[in-house]
């Protein structure tokens, strides 16, 4: 009897690679998704891909149908966003990714967009997952606000099970306790899964802290961890966003972002062979510890 993830787990050093268009989800690379959390205009769409574009950003985000807490708050513009963000994704050159809600929307989904999104609040919901699945497309699962590690896998494992591979997983915080942040961002659960499976693993920072202040030092440390990639809410104005204006950064942010990612990448990619060059010269020297800081060692 099977008691943990099979399909999802990572039973070798096999790494699953997920195309989304051009962009590639685990080959070692980074990837930055910019975009508002809920479609609100053609032109704050088209403003938005286009910056996103400009700045580096591999793809285009975008809330079509927005599942809020309260009833009562914007629910987005629905089916009327699909080809707002489709001509956007268009004009930009950029795929595009949209929350899928509910079975009835898959078929709709997959005609305007280039990946679908599974949110926090259906992570678990198995008919979601398998429909979802069954239209081939790569799909993007973030965690739920309670859900363990082994529980996201698990729902990763519905999707495989159907034949689909086209699985990337993402982590946007956990429910906590103390209010100075939305939710707690598991950046340790976050590694951890880059160890537990084979499929790609991004953070979702904007979810994941709720202030804007927080989301470029953890953008910055998902990508010196080594995670693959992370979504961004991003607006034009984010103070007059309809839909959670505290967590998404503006335009000029998002630039100053994608270059920073750029740099921390290129420093790890680069320093990695100076560090070893280095750590081989002071063990030839009889350094006791190798591992350096600079030009002294520790």
């Amino acid at each position: 009897m099977l008691t943990g993830p099979t399909l999802a787990s990572r039973r070798s050093v096999r790494t699953t690679v997920v195309e989304v268009g051009p962009v590639r989800f685990g080959d070692g690379g980074f990837v930055l998704i910019g975009g508002p959390c809920a479609i609100e205009s053609a032109t704050q769409i088209d403003t938005i891909a286009a910056a996103v574009s400009a700045a580096g950003g591999a793809m285009l985000r975008g809330g079509a149908y927005k599942p809020r807490t309260s009833p009562y708050d914007f629910q987005g513009l629905g089916a009327d966003a699909l080809p707002l963000i489709n001509e956007a994704a268009q004009r930009s050159g950029l795929p595009a990714v949209v929350e899928v809600l509910a079975e009835a929307q898959v078929a709709l989904m997959a005609a305007y967009v280039d990946m679908l999104q599974i949110g926090a609040r259906n992570m678990q919901n198995v008919p979601l997952l398998r429909a979802a699945a069954r239209s081939g497309m790569p799909i993007l699962v973030k965690r739920g606000a309670a859900a363990t590690l082994d529980e996201i896998l698990f729902a990763a494992e519905y999707i495989l099970l159907e034949g689909n591979e086209r699985v990337i997983l993402c982590e946007r915080g956990i429910r906590g306790f103390d209010p100075q942040t939305r939710n707690v961002c598991d950046l340790g659960g976050a590694i951890r899964l880059k160890e537990l499976t084979h499929l790609p693993v991004i953070l979702d920072p904007s979810h994941a802290s709720g202030r804007r202040s927080m989301i470029e030092p953890l953008t910055l440390a998902a990508a010196a961890a080594g995670l693959d990639g992370a979504i961004v809410e991003t607006h034009p104005e984010p103070d007059a966003s309809r839909s959670d204006a505290a967590q998404a950064i503006d335009l000029p942010a998002f630039a100053r972002l994608a270059a920073r990612v750029r740099a921390v990448r290129a420093a790890l990619d680069e320093g990695q062979p100076a560090l070893e060059a280095r750590i081989g010269a002071a063990r030839g020297a009889g350094v006791d510890r190798a591992e350096l800081i600079g030009d002294r060692p520790l």
